[in-house]
């Protein structure tokens, strides 16, 4: 059957692409849109084209098995310039996502259409790229101009009903599409075709102070990642040099961007986020269905994991020690909610329904119904065995439990509850509504359906699911204990606090180290040291100062005081008390202090990571490099422009 199709009804050519799953543009879409466009301009009889697509989605993307194979004619700019070159008015009608390439063939039609689920995007920035096929130049004079810079440099989409209003569409659909561009038709037909975009004014430009300004805020918020910039700088030169220059200056850049080594590392991660959680051991593997969820403790872990649950379609009960904590445990979910709800995100009426669908209790035995429980209390084995010991009674035989402890043995919490097959870790990552990491941890005894039932609620929660094994701090919290102890032999070796954290930020870290503990709260990994303490080797060096600041009662920006002194905007500044702490530190061990630099401070946290990754692959705690790379850029904020520790100093 052929990739693209015209049909013909009445006076209207249709022009269909059935290309599954995301009818990407690969060469026989792209020469099957042209041949199609050659068959229309050589028939009298038809008077206008639809452009469609089959399955659950528009055009939603380039093939990208085509990256770094030779191009072969008709490349997606010539295809687009045809689209533009057409006698006849052609009406792009898009369901689900028309995304880059897509959403460039559908500006080279004349007219555009969606339905009201529709998204519309550019987000090539993802990848380390600018749009390819005259995204930069078209956009804008369709839209606004800052409205085209948003889009392209965040990469988000947009919805239809944001489209229509800024004029990226000309109609939302409310029945069936095709029907309705049917119906539009109809009413262009009579009606002048309309000039193409490359030679139409751009709406609204920026005059030379605002581009200033606007390519100014996007280098900050970039950090470091070059494709938003270059994004700015190709509408810009397509606005002041004309449409023709601007074409030629955005296919100079997308080529010289795909080819670097940002967009590499960029792909690298976006290739991973999609396979890391596809464990071929659970091919065929229904999990059990999931429509009530308890979580045990409400406090700011177990309301963000409610939080999340409720929003993904879910029953929530709370189970907590008393009718006071229950009180604030409903109430953290609440101002999530509300925040969801001022934000746009969900409406009044949705809100109410997912306040309706969370309950709170002090009884174990409201749990009886619920098909997974996730217990979310303090760091301590003794407490983790009465709550299991409590769920093994009262919930029912076949439940999944699970805990979201970040360093305790979740195969010894199992082996004391009752059939510990359907034990595993669900390790979220603070807050659990917003963050979109899991690691998922398979114990010694989880059977398949379990382990499939866990990965089935990540999917539905909108999470980024890694598998990982038992050990202490699992991946990512084993990566940054093994960092961050060589990030404390630098302090006390000769470096500070702020300068760590400052050389961290001008690598790509949305924050430093120590102002990341300071975020945290320090007493929770003053808790683990003291946890391990009896384990610690006699020969082995240990780095007190942390466990100096907790003894001060400097538990970080949550009573002011921590690395960092903040002020009472919660601004942190480094502490003339805590550098002279450091330093009195190394005279007292003997140890001559001197300088770092920012390459020096970066090369010790990238060997220390990759040091543990390997450890961690060797001793099969993680399934692959990419799975470190995974977590440590979605739960540690490692640059992702730089592909993840593993990528960046692969061997």
């Amino acid at each position: 059957m052929s990739i693209v199709t015209l049909t013909r009804e009445g006076h209207i050519g249709v022009i269909t692409i059935n290309n599954p799953p995301i009818n990407a543009t690969s060469h026989s879409v792209r020469a099957g849109i042209v041949d199609a466009l050659d068959q229309i301009d050589g028939d009298p009889a038809i008077k206008a084209g639809i452009l469609i697509c089959e399955g659950k989605t528009f055009i939603a993307g380039a093939d990208v098995t085509e990256f770094g194979q030779p191009p072969k004619d008709p490349i997606l700019p010539d295809v687009i310039k045809r689209l533009e070159a057409t006698t006849k008015p052609v009406i792009a009608a898009i369901h689900g996502h028309a995304l880059g390439g897509g959403l460039e063939v559908a500006l080279g039609c004349q007219y555009r259409i969606a339905d009201k689920s529709a998204k519309l995007g550019l987000p090539e920035v993802n990848l380390g790229l600018i749009p390819g096929a005259g995204g930069t130049v078209r956009l804008p004079r369709l839209v606004p101009v800052t409205e085209a810079i948003s889009m392209i440099t965040s990469g988000k989409p947009v919805s239809s009903t944001k489209a229509n209003e800024i004029g990226l569409i000309d109609a939302i659909c409310h029945g069936a599409l095709l029907d309705a561009a049917k119906d539009f038709a109809q009413t262009i037909l009579d009606r002048d075709m309309p000039v193409a975009l490359v030679d139409r004014i751009p709406v609204n430009a920026p005059d030379s102070a605002e581009w200033d300004e606007i390519i100014a805020s996007a280098s900050k918020k970039a950090r470091g990642q070059i494709a938003p910039v270059t994004a700015i700088n190709a509408i810009r030169h397509g606005i002041e040099n004309g449409a023709e220059a601007g074409l030629l200056f955005e296919r100079t850049k997308f080529v010289e961007l795909r080819d670097s080594d940002q967009s590499k590392a960029l792909r690298h991660i976006f290739f991973a986020e999609r396979s890391v959680g596809k464990l071929p051991e659970l091919d065929g593997v229904e999990p059990a269905t999931i429509t009530e969820v308890g979580v045990i403790g409400g406090g700011i872990m177990g309301a963000g994991i409610a939080t999340a649950s409720l929003l993904a379609g879910f029953d929530v009960i709370i189970i907590e020690r008393n009718e006071e904590a229950c009180a604030n445990g409903r109430n953290t979910v609440e101002k999530h909610l509300s925040g969801s709800l001022k934000r746009g995100l969900i409406n009044q009426d949705r809100f109410d329904r997912l306040m309706a669908a969370l309950s709170t209790n002090t009884d174990y035995a409201a749990l009886g119904t619920a098909d997974l429980v996730v217990e979310a209390v303090f760091e301590d084995m003794g407490v983790k065995h009465d709550v299991f010991g409590k769920l093994s009674e009262h919930c029912k035989p076949d439940a999944v439990l699970a805990s979201n402890t970040s360093y305790l043995d979740i195969n010894e919490i199992a082996a004391k509850c009752v059939n510990p097959g359907r034990v595993i870790g669900l390790h979220f990552f603070s807050p659990a509504h917003i963050m979109k990491l899991l690691e998922i941890v398979r114990t010694t005894r989880a059977d398949a359906k379990s382990l499939a039932t866990a990965f089935a609620f990540g999917r539905a929660l909108g999470k980024i699911s890694v598998p990982c094994g038992v050990c202490d701090g699992f991946i990512g919290n084993r990566i940054m204990s093994a960092y961050r102890k060589h990030c404390e032999y630098m302090l006390e070796d000769g470096a500070l606090p702020h300068q760590i954290d400052a050389a961290m930020v001008a690598f790509g870290f949305p924050m430093g180290l120590f102002a990341m503990q300071d975020m945290a709260g320090l007493e929770i990994s003053w808790a683990t040291r003291k946890r391990l303490a009896p384990f610690r080797g006699i020969a082995e060096r240990y780095v007190a100062l942390g466990d100096y600041l907790c003894e001060l009662e400097r538990f970080g920006k949550k009573n002011g005081l921590g690395w960092y002194r903040y002020d009472e905007n919660g601004k942190a500044q480094p502490d003339p008390e805590v550098d002279a702490l450091v330093i009195a530190e190394s005279e007292k061990k003997g140890i001559a202090r001197r300088n770092f630099t920012d390459d020096e401070i970066i090369d010790t946290i990238l060997s220390a990571m990759r040091n543990e990754g390997d450890k961690i692959l060797s001793e099969g705690i993680a399934n692959s490099p990419d799975a470190i790379d995974v977590v440590m850029i979605n739960g540690y904020g490692f640059p992702r422009h730089k592909g993840g520790p593993m990528f960046l100093t692969r061997k």
